[in-house]
């Protein structure tokens, strides 16, 4: 299961490389980083309720519970569950639903570009259905 979590999630990151810059105005922008943020903030302090209260319905039907959810982030996603540094980057449309770029730095001074895909909900708001997280490389010795 998770070789092809891991294989919709590169595939899902070579789309988003053709996906061209969505406009989006400056309260929805803030509404989805403030979703990636709380998130990332419920990760860091090991609650895994609050983190899951973020997922999509796509999500919750392959982790159906909050401690699966978090230990796959734990295993799968380290620089997502402990990460010392956040910035936000470019916003993509992806159809109806948006792709927002978070460059993440690890505990370890790793850098790492977190493509965050969300989706619409019938409310309104925004839930996010998945990370592809990429090892950027860098120049230390």
């Amino acid at each position: 299961m998770r070789t092809t979590l891991a294989t919709l999630f590169l595939l899902l990151g070579l789309a988003v490389a053709a996906v061209p810059s969505y406009a989006a105005d400056d309260a929805e922008r803030a509404a989805i980083q403030a979703l990636i943020q709380s998130q990332l903030d419920a990760f860091a302090s090991d609650d895994g309720a609050k983190a899951y209260s973020f997922a999509a319905p796509s999500i919750r039907q392959i982790f159906p519970d909050e401690g699966a959810f978090l230990r796959m982030v734990r295993e799968s996603y380290a620089a997502v569950y402990r990460h010392k540094e956040v910035l936000f980057g470019e916003l993509s449309d992806h159809g109806e639903g948006r792709i927002q770029a978070v460059k993440l730095t690890d505990e370890a001074g790793d850098t790492w570009l977190a493509l965050y895909t969300l989706e619409k909900q019938p409310d309104g708001s925004w839930l996010i259905s998945g990370c592809t997280l990429v090892k950027q490389k860098t120049d230390r010795a």
